[in-house]
């Protein structure tokens, strides 16, 4: 009996994902949650710099900043709710001092420069094709940050729209680092707080503007995320409580599949040796005395000294 719809995914077969790889991922919650798990299984990896991003033009400013440097000033925040923000990032790098707020953007416009000059491969995840646009200085900003929907116009970015700053920032990177590879996906989290039939317009214009751009010559690729959500998980079991976001199961099950596609069959093997590691590590014995407990620690410090030997940059 067939319960389920499965999409066909082709492996990759140059430019695979291994422990040598640098990784960099930009976007919406959904790749915090991928990018977790680059965290949990020890890959040099970076996410969000500028916290979670949600759509196009956001990311285009931010990937635009970075490349020129660009020094954040007192002009660049604004103060509301007693804290500081910037419109380009998000709240979790406001601050209660304007000072440590423009140290935190600076800092990290300065680290992620770095990352874009060495990485191999970068993760941008889109969430919506909805903007919000500050009327007083006539931009569009990355994240609201509570303040009065009354001075923000919204917006749907259309297809075209889309498309061209996907353009741009792409031509960006290329500019610093021709070698990088671009693998574009889209959130599966419905942002239903805009509508049903204003989300799926949404998601529909993402996915319509990333594949005028897609071309594996030029290293610019496309991860089904939303649709393995949609087709092969389409059932609320797969969602958190809130019925919106994916739950653990969902996140593990597309994050197997990506595995599949982008990752090099020797790095499989690899990544069970320190899921191994991390479940040793967070394993809480009865009795912290016992002889049987001392061998499990010796045994689990000969497995970390096995890989960081391989692997000089893994700290557990």
């Amino acid at each position: 009996m067939k319960l389920q719809t499965k999409i066909s995914l082709e492996k990759e077969t140059r430019n695979q994902i291994d422990y040598h790889s640098k990784l960099l991922l930009i976007g919406s919650c959904f790749s915090e949650n991928i990018g977790n798990k680059f965290d949990y299984f020890k890959f040099h990896s970076t996410q969000n710099p500028f916290g979670i991003l949600f759509h196009p033009k956001a990311i285009e400013r931010f990937i635009t900043n970075v490349i020129n440097e660009k020094e954040y000033t007192k002009e660049d925040v604004i103060y509301q709710n007693e804290r500081w923000h910037c419109f380009d990032a998000h709240s979790s790098l406001s601050s209660l001092d304007k000072s440590e707020i423009l140290n935190h953007l600076n800092s990290a416009i300065t680290v992620t420069n770095k990352k874009l000059e060495e990485a191999s491969h970068i993760i941008i995840t889109l969430g919506t094709a909805w903007v919000y646009r500050f009327i007083e200085k006539d931009t569009i900003v990355a994240n609201c940050h509570k303040i009065p929907q009354k001075k923000f116009l919204k917006e749907l970015l259309t297809v075209d729209e889309i498309t061209e700053s996907l353009n741009a920032t792409t031509a960006l990177l290329k500019s610093v680092n021709n070698n990088i590879n671009i693998i574009f996906t889209v959130s599966p989290v419905r942002h239903l707080k805009d509508g049903f039939i204003e989300n799926t317009q949404s998601k529909s214009h993402l996915i319509a503007g990333i594949h005028q751009l897609v071309n594996q010559r030029n290293h610019i690729h496309y991860f089904p995320s939303y649709e393995i959500m949609m087709d092969e998980l389409r059932d609320y079991r797969f969602y958190t409580e809130d019925m919106i976001h994916p739950n653990t199961t969902a996140i593990n099950y597309i994050w197997a599949k990506f595995v599949g596609v982008w990752f090099c069959n020797t790095t499989l093997p690899i990544l069970k040796e320190i899921d191994s590691i991390q479940k040793g590590i967070s394993h809480k014995p009865f009795n912290e005395n016992s002889e049987q407990y001392q061998l499990f620690l010796q045994n689990l410090e000969m497995k970390k000294g096995k890989i960081q030997k391989a692997f000089s940059f893994i700290k557990f």
